[in-house]
């Protein structure tokens, strides 16, 4: 079905569409600044910076209203948005016949919230083609805290009837391997926000799924261009999760993120020399009893 048949697609005139909203918290928080040519597009109770270039999201930003949020079917209408040529999406051709997985930045309960209708449309701008980055499909401890730590930030929204703005997008990289016509992002990051209830203090904590190649002793361009040669997907390693500092997030993507960094609860740890491929400060993530925040 195509998004002009569809009564709650993003071209649908007279739907409340506005995107993500700065003064949804009791502190402004902004999108933050990007230093590349990126593409607006607001739904509802979110927006996304889309990368052209890269066909896919630059950044995702959702409000979440624990108070009002709603239980509604998932749906599985991916589509592409019509205001955006479909050249500049990630369309199916690149999830076919592999094991890829369309998966979604804006998580599709997040922004399901409000009047049943409005809630409803919510639910369908989630399926954009905009909103989803390609990811491996193997289901592994890692990647179980991923989606652990997305519901545990909708269980918090929902048991403190709490107000949250959340960041969520790939780490877009110059190096990352080509596959049909895109490049696949290896990390993935995750940015909460929120406010105190005694003086709406603003608090943040950053997360990062890491998916990079893990080939020892492999000649990891090679491998990439054998895959390339054989039409299959790049190879994509074991999802790792951590907990990291925002200002880590701020120097891998070169976004602007000074105030959610100023107001991170990541606590320092001490210095101490870290594993390889993992930075110093980083928590890497083992248990669901570790997502707190």
């Amino acid at each position: 079905m195509s998004t002009a048949d569809d009564p709650t697609t993003a071209t649908t005139p007279g739907l409340d569409r506005t995107g993500y909203d700065p003064t949804f918290l009791t502190v402004d928080v902004p999108l933050p600044a990007l230093h590349t040519t990126v593409r607006e597009l607001p739904y509802v109770h979110f927006t996304v910076l889309l990368d052209p270039a890269r066909r896919l999201a630059a950044l995702t930003a959702v409000n979440i209203d624990g108070a009002s949020l709603l239980d509604l079917g998932r749906g599985d209408d991916w589509h592409y948005d019509e205001r955006v040529p479909d050249d500049e999406q990630t369309g199916p051709d690149v999830y076919a016949a592999n094991d890829l997985d369309r998966g979604h930045l804006v998580r599709r309960r997040d922004p399901v919230w409000g009047d049943r209708p409005v809630a409803a449309a919510a639910n369908v701008d989630t399926f954009s083609f905009t909103n989803a980055a390609p990811q491996a499909a193997e289901f592994n401890q890692s990647k179980k805290l991923w989606l652990g730590l997305e519901d545990q930030v909708l269980q918090y929204a929902s048991t403190h009837r709490q107000r949250l703005t959340v960041f969520t997008a790939p780490v877009l990289l110059d190096d990352d391997a080509p596959y049909r016509g895109v490049r696949l992002p290896r990390r993935f990051f995750k940015v909460a926000a929120w406010t105190t209830s005694d003086g709406g203090s603003l608090r943040t904590a950053a997360y990062l799924l890491d998916q990079s190649p893990e080939l020892e002793g492999v000649d990891l361009e090679a491998a990439f261009a054998r895959a390339h040669e054989l039409g299959d997907p790049p190879p994509l390693g074991p999802y790792r999760t951590y907990q990291v500092p925002v200002r880590d997030i701020a120097e891998m993507t070169g976004f602007d993120l000074a105030q959610l960094a100023e107001a991170d609860t990541l606590q320092p740890v001490p210095t101490v020399e870290p594993p390889d491929g993992i930075r110093a400060g980083w928590v890497p993530l083992t248990s669901v009893d570790q997502l707190s925040f």
